[in-house]
Formats: structure tokens, C-alpha cells, sequence
């Protein structure tokens, strides 16, 4: 379905495929798939980058949100008669620290409108239109793109053959399940930290149904198939890197949060260097010992003489 509204942006994702494109096609065949599945991966990363500042302020948010679980453990437990009170308190402590429950949705409120634009452009291609600014030399190279056998704009119920069917529902199996280990990636973390949190059983659920909204996409263009595994990989990777660097907070005896030492990541491993090429130990520094003046006696205090 296309919304009007949002045509300036369907025009501007356009622009954008129709820039890369271009790019690649210098060096290689414009009506090619390898052409194609390049243009909308870059697509997708370049999107990514420019919502990685929301990505981390979710992250920064989560950890703040495992950082006080202990106290909103004990607010459960003391305002466990009293659900309203509870939902205020804990609210209350989320605001003090400046953790936002609902920063999770930033990134996909995000990357929402980026879909629907993808899913109409490659609509209007199928269709064989070349609307929001793309010309009809654009529309039928990608048209004639291939992707392991299979159009880019095709779907599972639209193609023709049996062989583009098992590509695309390849890719489909890809994409659910990318789709699952994001989720499980992110929901094994948070049960980890809050065993005993009342929505871990919800979130058990989600993470084992959540692979099967990606069936849906079998009535989805073979493109924005592949535009959804590339950003699924993206987020696996981003969440390994961040969960890497800020390991599971520890607490105390009193529910203070314990600095934890960070793993080492990747590069740093590669960047170590070996024991034989480490620097020496600096020398330890002179102990400096403080000189007491000797006692005089009083006859030298005062200046008299012996008699």
C-alpha cells in the first residue's frame, strides 16, 4: 500500500539506489545481481550508520535499566499488594537515573519507514514504473537483475519457476533465522541479568515466535528480503560488539552496581603483543628517607658555655 504522504521519502530512498548504482556500475555490469544485491546492501549499512546514535542510546538506556534491577526487585517486593503504586515507583527510579523503558523502540521506529520505502520502490519496479524519479532504463536493469537464479523484484507466489521459488524461500529461512538469533541474542541477556523478572516468560515466547513473522515475507520482492537479513546481521553484529564491552553489570551486598573490567575485543586481541615484546616493568622509585635533625643540648640551644 502506498501512502502519499511518505512520497518525498519513497523519492529520496530512490535517489539514493539510483546514486549507488551508479557507483558500482563502473566497475561492474549495471544489469548484474552481484550489481544489484551490492546496491542494497550498501543501502541498508549506510541506513544503519546514520541510526547507530539510537542504537547506542538504547544500549546505554538497557544498562541503566539492569543497573537498578535490584532496587526494582525491591520495589516489587514491597509494593507487591499495590500494583499502581509499584508502576509509579519503578517509573520514578527509571526517571531519576534517566533510563527510558520504551528507548528499545527507537531503532525500529527508525528503520520502519526505511522498509515501507524499500517494499514500494521495489513494488513500482515490479510493476515496471518508474516512479519517484527513477528512470525506465533503472527500472528494467533491475528488472533484469538475478539473484542466485532468482529477479529481484519477484516474490515466492509470483515466480514463474521452481528454482526461483527455492531461492527466495532460501532466503526467507536466512531471514528468520537472523531474525531469531537477534532476538535471542538481546532476550538471553536481559534473563540472564533478571531471572526472576515477571516478563521473562513473555520474552521466552517472543523469541521462539518472533522467527515466524518472517514468513510474512514470502509475499515480499526478493530485494527487500535481502535488504532485511543484511540488517539483521548488522544488529547481531552491533550487539555482540556493545554486550562485549559492556559485560553484565555485578552487584554488591547493597545492590550498588560493581565496576566490571571489559572483555578484550577482537582487535585488541590481535594488537597484543607477546611477553618477549612487552615493555619491562618500570624500576621501582628510590624510597627517599627523611633526615631527623639530632636533639642539641641545652647548653648549645641557648648559647651558654660549660663552666
Amino acid at each position: 500500500m502506498e501512502l502519499s504522504w511518505l512520497n518525498w521519502l519513497y523519492t529520496a530512498v530512490a535517489q539514493v539506489i539510483t546514486w549507488i548504482h551508479q557507483a558500482y556500475s563502473t566497475v561492474l555490469d549495471p544489469n548484474s545481481g552481484l550489481t544489484w544485491a551490492l546496491t542494497i546492501i550498501t543501502l541498508t549499512i549506510c541506513m544503519r550508520i546514520l541510526i547507530f546514535p539510537l542504537f547506542l542510546k538504547q544500549m546505554r538506556s538497557s544498562r541503566k535499566m539492569q543497573e537498578l534491577a535490584p532496587k526494582v526487585q525491591e520495589l516489587r517486593k514491597r509494593y507487591k499488594n499495590d500494583k499502581q503504586r509499584m508502576n509509579q515507583e519503578v517509573m520514578a527510579l527509571y526517571q531519576g537515573a534517566g533510563a527510558n523503558p520504551l528507548g528499545g523502540c527507537l531503532p525500529v521506529v527508525a528503520q520502519f519507514p526505511i522498509f515501507i520505502s524499500m517494499f514500494t520502490v521495489l513494488r513500482a519496479i515490479a510493476a515496471d514504473q518508474p516512479k519517484f524519479g527513477m528512470s525506465q532504463e533503472l527500472v528494467d536493469s533491475a528488472k533484469q537483475a538475478l539473484i542466485v537464479g532468482a529477479p529481484l523484484p519477484a516474490t515466492f507466489f509470483e515466480a514463474t519457476h521452481v528454482g526461483e521459488k527455492i531461492v527466495i524461500g532460501c532466503f526467507v529461512a536466512i531471514s528468520s533465522l537472523t531474525t531469531f538469533l537477534t532476538v535471542r541474542q538481546s532476550v538471553t541477556r536481559s534473563m540472564a541479568q533478571m531471572p526472576d523478572n515477571p516478563m521473562a516468560q513473555q520474552q521466552k515466547i517472543l523469541m521462539y515466535i518472533s522467527p515466524l513473522f518472517a514468513f510474512f515475507s514470502l509475499n515480499f520482492p526478493l530485494g527487500l528480503i535481502l535488504y532485511w537479513v543484511t540488517t539483521n546481521l548488522w544488529t547481531l553484529g552491533q550487539q555482540h560488539w556493545f554486550y562485549s564491552r559492556h559485560p553484565m553489570p555485578q552487584f554488591d551486598a547493597k545492590g550498588n552496581a560493581v565496576p566490571i573490567e571489559a572483555k578484550p575485543g577482537l582487535l585488541a586481541k590481535l594488537r597484543k603483543t607477546t611477553p618477549e615484546e612487552q615493555a619491562p616493568p618500570p624500576p621501582p622509585e628510590p624510597k627517599i628517607v627523611r633526615q631527623q635533625p639530632s636533639r642539641q643540648s641545652r647548653s648549645k640551644r641557648t648559647g651558654s658555655k660549660k663552666s
